[in-house]
């Protein structure tokens, strides 16, 4: 046996004070090259089913730094039980190493059945007197290594499985000791609890005819069951797959009175079942309770909300461009208007200057006669007399003004009708003259260009967005939801701890009235009565809404086909439409639960992981949902885009803004002119106007 050890690298040893011997320091000096040992003495008085801090200090160091071997040496066999009672329940002691205790046939009561159903990996060494004598020695014992009879079940005795027989410094058989027992269950059967859980686990009912229905008469399909059917071949074994009560209300189970547990939960706790179906949450408080397979999943956990709280139709005609797009064509339109004003402006400076120019050569024409001045000016006019050419100068300085060339500046050379011109081209709406100057030209149709882009990209998504269904408002975000004032919910205390112990303020603000909803059915009615949001993964949410959707329409025809059936509120109302949030609360990673510390579970991970890299998780999850999604109902107005006044409310909202202000502006202009213009002394109430009096 010492020989076996040098494959192992630490080795913890628990012994007292009778086998303390045992170890002394040649035992230490055979193997200090290659193996790690920590020691735990135990005094016959210690309890060790709540040991001193130093043991448990011990054990926990055993566990992080690996220990592949605990070698349990203890004469009290009352103190061994309620040492690994006390190391399996706290995780203490890693079960699925190897253990050598000695024999005692307290360590076998019946109390003591679950741990050697998860410790498996033991080895009792068990000590005979000699059955003979040799001359001048004493007997010479020996010792029989005995084990459990895992995989084989444990019924009303247990019956240790013998390994080999050591005497005289060897083995009898030369049997390995510590055999891998989980490759093959040898076709032994396990118990497998379950409930309906999209997309875990899903049930068919498969016996119409019986009035009581039992397990027997349900078949059960889904991404786990093709999981359990797969590693079962794998590691050969059978299953029997059952509910417990109150399955479709209870779900995973809760904590009741004095710590009982209900739902699948309490099955494992109570060791009733070996594994356990039904999308269990990698979280800490399952993992407290059971073991849990490596994750084969991540499902989005989220809410389902109603649609069209609130009505956004009256925003239509805004709902082409985002907020940033209608910021940007703001700053353009307040850009161009400043920059056609300052333009304008500046021709109206250059034609001031030219009139004053003008005035200037005229007075120099009349008083100094000056011919080169003329000439420089006017070559046109080399030839003719003073006063002709003073003429000829005048009518060239006053043509613009006589003529009107420069009329075009005033489209923009007064600030509100700069804006007023500058906002009507941005709508495609034709100038009354083409602008004078040929800044203001060139400028006036670059604008024209960038206003026919704009106005074409919201014709087109105008022309999209009333073609399309009326538009849907959801709530998308955690914010929203916390904005929409809306109830939520969920199963269980372990969701409503979640949220209440999240560092995130927004999850912690739901936490604050997360409710406890134990019946899906009933939470999607309040969900569809706009009053609850519902949290669960985005598989089950979207079952959950296409049973309503089809339990809907099912009412109707039958309230259709029936005069007299009449609804709560005695008319046939449309069911409110439902939406799964788009933001994810969170990701959380979904397992299969196995009975704490079970030895099965590194050979279970191994198989999953298996399929998991092949791709067939996918393919099953793909499968799972596909019969939901060929049932799915949509409403009339999901499939047809017709035009309605309710899409139509955005223009009539503009053209009722639109008739407020002109009559509020209308009124103002009346009071102006009866308390301000009218009282004005040189008011003329036959001209209706300001008349200045002459001196």
């Amino acid at each position: 046996m010492i020989k076996n050890l040098h494959a192992h690298k630490c080795v913890t040893i628990i012994n007292d004070d009778l086998h303390s011997w045992i170890f002394d320091q040649q035992w230490f000096q055979n193997f200090k090259a290659f193996i790690s040992f920590i020691t735990i003495f135990v005094e016959e008085y210690d309890d060790l089913l709540s040991p001193q801090d130093e043991i448990q200090e011990a054990l926990a160091m055993a566990n992080e730094v690996g220990c592949q071997m605990y070698i349990i040496l203890l004469a009290n066999g009352l103190q061994c039980t309620r040492f690994l009672r006390f190391g399996e329940r706290y995780r203490m002691l890693d079960t699925r190493v190897k253990f050598i205790l000695l024999y005692d046939s307290r360590l076998f009561d019946k109390d003591l059945y679950y741990l050697w159903k998860r410790i498996v990996n033991v080895v009792f060494i068990r000590e005979y007197e000699g059955l003979y004598k040799d001359v001048g020695k004493k007997n010479n014992p020996w010792f029989e290594l005995i084990t459990v009879p895992f995989p084989s079940p444990i019924n009303a005795v247990l019956v240790p499985k013998r390994l080999d027989i050591y005497s005289r410094g060897k083995f009898r058989k030369g049997t390995d000791l510590f055999r891998e027992k989980t490759i093959d269950l040898k076709n032994q059967t396990l118990k497998i609890v379950t409930f309906s859980h999209t997309p875990g686990t899903r049930k068919n009912l498969v016996n119409f005819d019986s009035s009581n229905l039992t397990n027997d008469d349900y078949d059960f399909f889904g991404a786990e069951v093709e999981i359990l059917k797969t590693v079962s071949k794998a590691m050969n074994f059978r299953y029997e797959i059952y509910e417990p009560e109150n399955a479709d209300i209870e779900l995973w189970g809760r904590k009741g009175i004095e710590t009982k547990y209900s739902g699948i939960i309490g099955e494992m706790v109570y060791t009733h079942a070996d594994i356990a179906l039904g999308d269990l949450y990698y979280i800490p408080p399952i993992l407290n309770l059971m073991d849990l397979s490596i994750p084969y999943n991540t499902e989005c956990l989220t809410f389902v909300t109603p649609e069209a709280l609130t009505d956004n139709s009256w925003k239509t005609l805004i709902l082409p461009f985002s907020s940033f797009m209608w910021l940007g064509v703001l700053l353009c339109l307040a850009l161009s208007a400043v920059s056609f004003y300052w333009i304008s402006r500046f021709h109206c400076n250059v034609k001031y200057l030219k009139e004053k120019h003008y005035k200037e050569q005229t007075e120099s024409i009349h008083v100094k006669k000056k011919r080169v001045i003329t000439l420089t000016m006017f070559p046109e006019v080399k030839h003719m007399d003073d006063d002709t050419k003073y003429i000829k100068m005048k009518e060239q300085y006053s043509k613009p003004v006589e003529e009107g060339q420069h009329i075009g500046l005033y489209l923009f050379s007064e600030p509100f009708n700069c804006l007023l011109y500058t906002y009507s081209m941005l709508l495609l709406v034709s100038l009354p003259k083409l602008p004078s100057g040929w800044s203001l030209r060139i400028l006036t149709g670059w604008y024209w260009l960038y206003s026919l882009l704009v106005v074409v990209a919201y014709r087109s998504s105008l022309t999209a967005i009333l073609a399309r269904p009326v538009p849907r408002v959801t709530i998308d975000t955690l914010q929203e939801l916390i904005e929409s004032k809306l109830a939520t919910g969920g199963w269980g205390e372990i969701n409503r701890e979640f949220f209440q112990t999240a560092l995130d303020p927004t999850i912690h603000e739901i936490g604050k009235t997360f409710e406890i909803v134990n019946s899906s059915e009933e939470a999607i009615d309040r969900v569809a009565d706009g009053k609850f949001a519902f949290y669960e993964n985005t598989y089950f949410l979207k079952e959950a809404i296409v049973k309503r959707q089809v339990r809907f329409q099912a009412n109707r025809l039958q309230s259709n086909s029936t005069k007299n059936t009449k609804t709560k509120n005695n008319i046939v109302r449309e069911d409110r439409s439902l939406h799964i949030m788009d933001d994810c609360v969170i990701n959380m990673p979904v397992s299969i639960g196995l009975q704490k510390n079970s030895p099965i579970k590194p050979r279970f991970d191994k198989h999953i992981r298996t399929v998991l890299e092949a791709g067939l998780i996918k393919k099953w999850l793909d499968d799972a949902m596909q019969q939901i999604l060929n049932v799915e109902v949509q409403t009339v107005e999901e499939t047809m885009a017709i035009m309605s006044m309710r899409k139509f409310s955005g223009a009539l909202v503009v053209l009722i803004i639109g008739y407020v202000l002109s009559l509020l502006i209308f009124t103002s202009e009346l009071l102006y002119f009866n308390f301000v213009f009218k009282r004005n002394p040189n008011y003329n109430k036959y001209s209706r106007s300001i008349v200045k009096k002459s001196e």
